[in-house]
């Protein structure tokens, strides 16, 4: 294996320790960007359950192949797991001794959960007031439906519009949203700001409450839809394929049922290059489409010349002929061919490690990366699997530890 500060990025947050109490994919996110980016990350588990998804590989929703639960790996990789029941006074009182010598908390319990728990920003603030807090809601942390829990498919795609926008014309069934497809977005969003209130701490001394909701952030994915809603005061109408203002700003489908997406805004500079290498010349002297205006005049004609150029021959035709063309295109691929983009692979996309059981596989890694460098692998911890060695750091003695675990406060 070669050397890691040669393959990985400098770890930015190195030295930063983070207090996760949160479960499911939302929230947990934050915590792997983090860990991603350095930080010291803690998750806190019930000792029993831990985080739900841990359970899904039995339930026949999480496939498993190999014993592999992606749907832990991906948002808790690089951390470290404490089996904790912080419902009793002595599970509470380690997690306050966790937080003593933390940096951020971060959270997705609701607000009658972080009340009842105590844990909410007074009691967390009371006993490190430099703490950084972060919470991730599905609604907001303030109007009438910020006590409501909220997964993605409620909070993000649905009540945040874009379902609807991904609605077919003239109704019909929306497509169900892919697992995590807001939480991912959400959690990014958490770390993001974590990480600008960490700055502001730094430069100022003054700390900061962060708060992330489905819903803001699904308002933000949209958000040309919703302003232009709100200016012209109807929603804005959705794309027909068969009718694109820009013909060469469409997708196409190949004889072989593989589509590929042109994305030629500026269609003039692009567009007698276009037709001679789709074998369509015959385009560039039609008087319908020599320029973007006629073009949009006759837009479903050109459509339907496109569709049947590209219909006429198999993907990998079409790639040979777009090899050099200067107009932005690409090929729409599926989840597994991206394992094998040569883009991914020279980037560090999709990074490969082992589990703790031996299996290995690739996780996605955080997007951004520093110095021009992935960042570093770490498998997702098993359920509780730092216990001991946290609360030996945190200062409790062996006998300490076993009387928590007989206890039950620990696991």
């Amino acid at each position: 294996m070669n050397n890691d500060a040669e393959q990985h990025a400098t770890p930015i947050l190195d030295g930063i320790r983070v207090v996760e109490l949160a479960a499911w994919t939302f929230v947990p996110s934050a915590g792997a960007v983090l860990a991603d980016w350095g930080a010291d990350v803690i998750k806190i588990e019930h000792p029993e359950t831990g985080d739900p998804q841990r359970g899904l590989i039995n339930s026949g929703v999480v496939a498993g192949a190999g014993g592999v639960n992606h749907f832990v790996e991906q948002p808790n990789r690089g951390k470290r797991s404490v089996g904790l029941d912080v419902s009793t006074p002595d599970g509470l009182e380690v997690l306050f001794r966790l937080i003593d010598s933390a940096d951020v908390f971060v959270t997705s319990l609701l607000p009658d959960s972080r009340a009842r728990l105590g844990v909410d920003v007074e009691q967390v603030r009371a006993r490190n007031p430099k703490i950084v807090y972060a919470r991730g809601h599905g609604y907001g942390s303030k109007g009438p439906d910020a006590t409501r829990g909220g997964f993605d498919l409620a909070a993000y795609w649905s009540r945040g519009g874009i379902a609807d926008a991904y609605a077919p014309i003239g109704g019909g069934y929306p497509p169900v949203q892919r697992p995590a497809f807001g939480d991912l977005f959400g959690g990014f969003a958490i770390a993001s700001g974590i990480v600008g209130a960490l700055l502001r701490r730094e430069r100022t001394g003054v700390t900061s409450v962060v708060d992330v909701s489905l819903l803001a952030t699904a308002m933000w994915q949209v958000s040309p839809d919703i302003v232009a809603a709100g200016v012209l005061g109807r929603t804005v109408p959705k794309y027909d394929l068969e009718d694109m203002p820009n013909p060469a700003a469409n997708i196409y489908r190949t004889a072989d049922g593989r589509f590929l997406s042109l994305v030629l805004l500026q269609a003039d500079r692009f567009w007698a290059d276009l037709c001679t290498r789709t074998g369509r010349p015959d385009l560039i002297t039609d008087e319908r489409f020599a320029t973007a205006p006629v073009r949009f005049q006759h837009r479903r004609a050109c459509i339907a010349e496109l569709r049947w150029t590209f219909e006429s021959q198999p993907l990998a035709y079409w790639e040979e002929k777009l090899q050099g063309f200067d107009g932005v295109w690409d090929v729409m691929r599926n989840a597994l061919e991206v394992h094998e983009d040569p883009q991914a692979v020279a980037n560090g996309y999709l990074p490969r490690l082992e589990d703790g059981k031996g299996n290995e596989f690739a996780l996605v890694d955080s997007p951004v990366q520093f110095d021009e460098r992935p960042n570093a692998p770490r498998r997702a911890p098993e359920h509780g699997e730092h216990t001991d060695q946290i609360l030996l750091e945190a200062g409790y003695s062996w006998d300490n530890i076993i009387k928590l675990k007989e206890s039950g406060a620990i696991l």
